[in-house]
């Protein structure tokens, strides 16, 4: 079906050598699905472009990638331009992370399906297949038209035109909601049931791939670090790095009072010299002969191939997925008082905006996006809040409401005296100057005092959030995502802010990389005496990082409450279906059904009713006004008139 072997691919920046894959060898079968994991900088991407015959020209290549019978890349034996063409044409199939990239803005979703499956009907039936509701209008629609979860079907349905063999998946679940991340994957998983294509799904998080796929490769620094089937690659890792993967995972079971687990260090550069095990810096198990020759790949298991030196049982004996309960791990939670000063007052906030409802139809008029529907909700000073919700629940419109980027078009926004909130967006990179030194991104901020003064307050908040004060001249493009992120709450700290607001920072970040950051912003909170809202739509981050837990559909605050009852206890239909979409290990994949409905044109009623499984006829009732409501003396209430008659 799909063999690499001994692959080997460099590349040259700046005059110097890039070595992206270090000899990668592995099999996928017919009809299998091979989660390809690690941490960015791994090599995934790479390996999978290889399979795909798309290296970047100069690229250097040693080995060989063979799909369908055919060489994959210049210089093999027997590859053949045409060739390559009518594989990629018939037998292979991709779905990248970012399907905005991926589609022509400028083309209607009908058209670009079209062309690759060669009428209109055969279009219908691909986009029928995939799940789109009313594929016969949406053929219509533009990309930007379309949600994310929507434009990845799009996508699936092009990658399956031609019935292919091998469909490789790069990271398509990374930026989706995690009901939308569910109902790709066991899209993923029922297309290959039906047309039996093989899979190749790239990704960070071992819980995603632990869904769908039948075996898991573990890369790390271009190489094959662990293979083998699913359940015992994560039941008994076989190797440090899988271990310490696995235990860097935030699931619903991770203890709140205790510092998240995170493998320290980074990937090595591509472009340094490795002559031996790549991990030696970050593993507890490095043996002297590890620092010379990179470990063999050896058999430890039926079907099973680790590249270490040590057994499997002496990496159970030394790594556990869990913080052992001692002085440095451990946290205190924060008291917070009910009755206390608050950080932010939010009364029945509404925001408006004024859109235009197809923007290349001008004679359409424009219509009222109802991104905020009387949000009430109090922050106690020191308090942490999450609002989890899927995207256009309006989460990142009320972040900007309260940091004064956005005004309420009705309600009260009241805020602690003092300084006025700071925010830290999901994208760091996006969000600092590329052109000044990282000194001058957070000296920016410090208005007074002289330039020493200035100078040392920079070090002092680099210190703070665990950056070497020499990081201070360098600029953010030559940061890795953590240090880029780290910047980011040092510029929005150092002068401590009463409320710091956090959107989405960890979403694109690796499994370690993200528990690092989550800590420091737990410790900045108790060190600074801070109130944080984050904004996130990963539940297992939300539970750990909150004190309580506000759920969001659709501009409204559906249930709130402390954060491990309203995980444990969901109470209103929403929060439990977004519980149950959590990926985990060895869990069933489930998922909810439907889409949210636009803000443009919310339902009547309770806006979630028709795709709640519990609705009644007086959740659609136009006069409905459900509001959050609990029982007298309970800080956990729900908008939902089922759930308060039960």
């Amino acid at each position: 079906m799909a063999t690499v072997a001994d692959l080997h691919v460099t590349f040259t920046r700046r005059g110097r050598d890039v070595h992206a894959l270090r000899g990668v060898s592995l099999a996928i079968a017919p009809g299998e699905i091979l989660g390809l994991v690690g941490e960015s900088g791994s090599g995934k991407s790479v390996l999978g472009f290889s399979m795909l015959g798309l290296l970047a020209d100069g690229a250097r290549v040693q080995g060989r990638v063979r799909v369908a019978e055919s060489d994959m890349l210049p210089g093999m034996p027997g590859f053949d331009p045409r060739n390559l063409r009518k594989v990629r044409r018939l037998d292979l199939g991709a779905v990248f992370q970012d399907p905005m990239t991926s589609l022509n803005p400028t083309m209607r979703i009908g058209k670009q399906v079209e062309e690759v499956a060669g009428s209109p009907a055969e279009a219908l039936r691909l986009l029928t297949a995939v799940g789109i509701p009313d594929p016969q209008s949406r053929m219509r629609a533009y990309p930007h038209q379309l949600s994310g979860g929507l434009r990845q079907r799009v996508m699936i349905a092009i990658a399956i035109a031609g019935n292919p063999e091998l469909v490789i998946a790069d990271e398509p679940t990374t930026a989706l909601d995690v009901t939308v991340q569910a109902q790709v994957l066991a899209l993923l998983q029922r297309l290959r049931d039906e047309i039996g294509c093989s899979i190749v799904l790239i990704t960070h998080d071992l819980g995603v791939a632990a869904q769908i796929a039948d075996r898991i490769a573990v890369l790390y620094a271009g190489r094959i670090a662990e293979i083998g089937p699913t359940a015992e690659v994560l039941d008994t890792p076989a190797h440090p790095y899988t271990a310490g993967l696995l235990g860097s995972r935030l699931t619903l079971q991770t203890e709140r009072d205790r510092r998240l687990a995170a493998l320290a260090g980074s990937v090595p550069s591509a472009a340094a010299p490795l002559p031996g095990c790549a991990f030696v810096p970050r593993c507890a198990l490095a043996a002297p002969e590890c620092e010379q020759t990179p470990p063999d790949p050896v058999a430890v298991g039926p079907g099973r191939v680790s590249a270490c030196v040590r057994t499997p049982d002496q990496v159970a004996d030394e790594y556990s997925t869990t913080v052992e309960p001692d002085d440095q791990h451990t946290r205190s939670e924060v008291t917070i008082q009910e009755d206390g000063p608050s950080a932010v007052d939010l009364r029945d906030v509404t925001k408006t905006f004024t859109v235009a409802r197809r923007w290349l139809d001008r004679t359409a008029g424009a219509g009222k996006l109802q991104a905020l529907r009387g949000v009430s909700l109090r922050v106690a000073q020191g308090e942490s809040v999450a609002l989890v919700g899927e995207s256009g629940s309006g989460k990142s419109t009320l972040l900007r409401v309260i940091a004064g980027l956005e005004k309420a078009t009705s309600g009260t926004v009241a805020l602690a005296e003092g300084q006025r909130p700071q925010m830290v967006f999901q994208d760091a990179g996006a969000s600092l100057t590329p052109w000044l030194s990282v000194g001058e991104i957070i000296g920016e901020r410090v208005r007074k005092g002289s330039r020493a003064q200035r100078r040392a307050a920079v070090a002092e908040v680099l210190e703070r959030v665990g950056l070497p004060a020499d990081i201070a001249t360098a600029r953010a493009g030559q940061l890795s995502g953590g240090q880029r992120q780290r910047v980011a709450l040092a510029r929005a700290t150092v002068i401590p802010p009463s409320v710091l607001l956090c959107d989405e920072p960890t979403s694109a970040l690796d499994v370690s990389l993200a528990a690092s950051v989550l800590n420091l912003i737990g410790d900045l909170r108790r060190s600074l005496n801070m109130s944080v809202l984050f904004v996130t739509h990963d539940l297992a981050v939300a539970r750990v990082v909150a004190d309580r837990i506000a759920v969001m559909y659709l501009g409204r605050i559906v249930e709130v409450g402390h954060a491990d009852e309203v995980i444990s206890r969901p109470a209103h239909p929403y929060t439990q279906a977004l519980v149950a979409s959590i990926p985990d290990l060895g869990r069933e994949l489930r998922s909810l059904s439907g889409e949210p409905a636009s803000p443009l044109a919310p339902p009547d009623g309770c806006a979630f009713h028709p795709r709640c499984p519990i609705a009644i006829d007086a959740c659609g009732d136009p006069g409905l006004d459900v509001r959050l409501e609990g029982r007298p003396g309970s800080a956990h209430r729900v908008a939902c008139i089922e759930r308060r008659a039960h």
